[in-house]
């Protein structure tokens, strides 16, 4: 791998500097992926304060990927790392319909996905903050629909009689239309529209991936083998939200293909995963056959870290065994908590509590309990620190409240 940026501390001479390549799979995000950048550097500066260590950012050298350099020293040892976000967000603009008629389609078609197949109730039976975020959308659309053609009717009513019946039903579309309008511009407050085509993607096709979205996943495959060949001491793949399951499969097709030899530990790291949404589904056969393969494999660490706070993530439950595929030989995942009640400072908690989509974004984010715990969660320590996946949390038994029970109704694998 190519010298990293240049770091304030002295490397060591006796100790090798670690070389790390981290390749970032996000949720269904329609942003460009600068976004992630701009988190990486602010988010890491504060904890490298709060932490007491030496963080530095600096441009990408390959002009065909987007990322980023991490040059550190933490726990004594210098370290380089090249971050590099696997894009699915034109995929993701593309899904997002701008019609208000073909969004309230994929919403009834959403729903009888989820309902028709038993999947919603299945669901239920884990966790209810995940469940509350899946019906928000569907509750949030429905009251705006509602609200509209109130707001409709009363307009149409007193035009038509001051006018014409004609004149009233014309008023009427218009005021609907002008409403739903209104309220779809400011989903940026209450996430309800995008949320709805965040659920309607994945359930369109009954858990099965689209083939543009397969294709996505064939490339960052081959991305991630080139990496393998590399000379760097890890390969770390980090799956957020909805990208923890596309990296289930991406991981499965790339140890299928056969890993090279002499190469770097390959670690999976899936935070505030949403797994069950996906795997529940009737058709989801090539997940459910990924994640009973990738969890007996010891070609890899695989480390899952949610958090009970985290109202959007099936917190602490096992992905594989609450789908009801874990094999005889299961060794992954990890199943970790990040205990934002322990890890954030109470005033830090107390001001995000109830934010909860910005919480759902916590595991990239700072942690300002952590002085003095090094053994705790920390996503900066994680992606640029001196340890792989496994060495630094190997040790750690699974936590106790993980939910490991199966429930899912649908457990065919292709």
């Amino acid at each position: 791998m190519k010298q990293g940026p240049v770091i304030s501390e002295e490397p060591t001479s006796e100790v090798a500097t670690f070389r790390r390549r981290v390749f970032y799979i996000p949720g269904y995000d329609p942003f460009h992926p600068r976004r992630y950048r701009e988190l990486y550097r602010k988010e890491g500066a504060a904890q490298a304060a709060h932490s007491d260590y030496a963080l530095h950012l600096a441009p990408a050298r390959n002009p065909g990927a987007y990322g980023w350099r991490v040059g550190a020293r933490i726990e004594g040892r210098t370290t380089e790392a090249t971050v590099e976000v696997l894009v699915w967000s034109d995929i993701v603009r593309q899904s997002m319909s701008e019609s208000i008629p073909a969004t309230y389609l994929q919403l009834a078609r959403t729903a009888w996905a989820y309902i028709g197949s038993g999947a919603l109730f299945r669901l239920m039976r884990l966790r209810k903050g995940p469940m509350i975020a899946a019906l928000y959308p569907v509750a949030v659309l429905i009251l705006q629909l509602v609200l509209a053609v109130l707001a409709g009717w009363a307009a149409g009513a007193i035009a038509a009689r001051f006018t014409h019946w004609t004149a009233g039903l014309a008023v009427f579309a218009a005021t609907v239309v002008l409403l739903l309008r209104w309220f779809r511009a400011r989903d940026n407050q209450i996430f309800a529209w995008y949320l709805m085509h965040d659920y309607a993607y994945s359930a369109q096709a009954g858990g099965a991936n689209p083939a543009e979205l397969e294709a996505r996943m064939s490339e960052f495959c081959k991305t991630i083998r080139a990496a393998l060949d590399g000379d760097c001491d890890e390969v770390l793949v980090v799956g957020h939200s909805s990208g923890a399951h596309l990296a289930v499969s991406v991981l499965a097709d790339l140890i299928r293909q056969g890993l090279p030899a002499g190469r770097p530990a390959l670690s999976f790291l899936s935070l505030g995963q949403v797994v069950p949404m996906v795997s529940f589904l009737p058709r989801a056969t090539r997940l459910r056959a990924d994640l009973r393969y990738l969890s007996a494999r010891d070609e890899l660490t695989w480390v899952d870290v949610t958090a009970p706070g985290d109202g959007c993530a099936f917190a602490l439950c096992d992905p594989v065994a609450v789908t009801g595929v874990a094999p005889p030989g299961k060794r992954w995942p990890l199943v970790l908590s990040a205990a934002f009640t322990r890890t954030l400072s109470p005033g830090r908690w107390q001001v995000l509590k109830r934010r909860y989509f910005r919480l759902h974004f916590q595991y990239l984010c700072a942690f300002d309990a952590l002085e003095g715990r090094p053994d705790e969660y920390d996503y900066f320590r994680v992606t640029a620190g001196p340890l792989t996946l496994g060495q630094r949390f190997g040790h750690r038994p699974p936590s106790k409240s993980r939910i490991e029970t199966p429930v899912n109704r649908h457990t065919g694998t292709a």
